[in-house]
Order: structure tokens, then sequence, then C-alpha cells
């Protein structure tokens, strides 16, 4: 694999974010609605407690819509216009040009986050936070962002539909997020081995993020969350092989 071939691939797609209104309109919602759930839904000023946890537990469900909507285009627009196919006769790998794409969106989504340093320097104004449990914050927030878009690139590979892609992403995040709770343990306890039910609780995307948004950055959570982006990335790379031979 070429780090200079990706880095094209990764400008390219960068660069297409800014040519249109879509990423200005996703950094904006992002923002308005980072801040009305850590300010109004989170109780940050009731709460009386300098840190952004407000901030950080509504990211996964944000995230569930916000980044499906970022990755539903990666490959479906390309394979809709039928510049899929040019894509990949340039001199690149398959692997390459999936890499290349993900950063891209990855970078994104990173910068979308970034903008969020307002909250950060209000909360350092009115009281005295531990920083490092928010950088911790940010850093958990987005290695899950990168879960989340690896899984919507993959399924964007699907299909040329980009709604198609963005339905089957959210519903797809929406189980890993969701296999950690009670609720849905308690289905699988009466008729499935308990390491089988453990390992249905580790997939939890909430598990492992509440971890590291807590100030605890576990290697295993890190490590979870560079397997899920690597496991979809690779099962992106395959469905482009099977198109491809289609």
């Amino acid at each position: 694999m070429s780090p200079a071939n990706v880095m094209v691939v990764l400008r390219r797609e960068l660069a297409s974010y800014f040519a249109t209104p879509v990423a200005y309109v996703f950094i904006v919602i992002f923002l308005v609605m980072s801040a009305a759930f850590t300010f109004y839904l989170g109780g940050f000023y009731e709460r009386e407690i300098a840190d952004l946890q407000p901030f950080f537990q509504f990211h996964p469900w944000l995230y569930l819509f916000l980044v499906p909507a970022v990755g539903m285009r990666l490959w479906a627009e390309e394979r809709k216009f039928g510049t899929i196919e040019l894509l990949l006769t340039l001199p690149i790998t398959a692997t390459e040009a999936v890499i290349g794409k993900f950063l891209a969106a990855w970078l994104f989504v990173g910068l979308a986050l970034a903008l969020t340093f307002p909250i950060w320097i209000t909360v350092n104004v009115l009281g005295d936070p531990d920083n490092g449990v928010i950088v911790a914050g940010y850093i958990g927030s987005w290695l899950m962002a990168g879960g989340f878009l690896a899984i919507s690139s993959c399924l964007s590979a699907t299909t040329r539909n980009q709604v198609v892609a963005f339905i089957l992403a959210v519903v797809v995040c929406f189980g890993f997020l969701l296999s950690g709770l009670p609720m849905v343990l308690d289905l699988f306890r009466g008729w499935l081995p308990q390491p089988l039910v453990d390992g249905i609780a580790n997939l939890s995307f909430l598990m492992h993020f509440d971890s590291i948004s807590r100030g605890v950055i576990d290697l295993r959570n890190v490590v979870y969350f560079m397997l899920v982006i690597g496991f979809w990335l690779v099962a992106n790379r395959i469905v482009l092989e099977l198109r491809k031979a289609d």
C-alpha cells in the first residue's frame, strides 16, 4: 500500500466535502445540537459541576444519525454517477481508496468535533475542570465516530442509493449502541451461554465510550474501536472487490 496514493484520495475526498454546502450544514447542525444537548437537556448549569459529561453523554446518539449522513455518500455516490469504475481503474488499489476515503471523512468529523472548543472554554471559565478527563473524552468521541464511519462506509458500498445506505448504517450502528444495554442482554440470557452474552455486551459502543469519557483510557477500549474500524474497512474492500467482479 502506498501512503502517497492514500493521500491523493484523501485530499480529493476532503476537498469534495467543502465544494458543496453540505459540509457546512453538517457542521452547523452538529454544533447547534451539541450545544443544545449540553446546556439544556444535559442540565449543564443546574449540575454546578465543572466537567463536560453532559456534552459527551449525547455524542453516541448524535453520531447515530449524523455520521451515517456523512458516510452514506462515500461509495453510493460514486456508484450512482459511475465514477467508481474510473476511480478503481486509476493506479491505486481498492485498499488505498477505502482508507483514503475513510480518513478524509474521519478528519472531517474530527474537524466538526474540534469546533466545539467554545464549550470546553466555557467550562474552564466557569470552573476548574479536570482537562485530562476532557481530552480523554474527545479522544474517545473521535474513536467512536470512526467506528460509526467505518460501518457507514462499508454499507455505502453495497448500494448506489444514499438513502438506503443511510438507513442501513443507522440500523447497524443502533445495534452496536444497544448491544450492551440490560434490556437487550436479557433477551439472550435465557437461551445463550453466558460467554456469548458477555461477547454481545462487549460489542457495545456505549460501554467502551463511557469508560473513556470518564477519563479512563484503557488500552482495551482503544483496541476495541480500532478493531471495529479495521474489520469494517476490510469488509468495505471485500464489497468493492465483489462489486467489481459483477
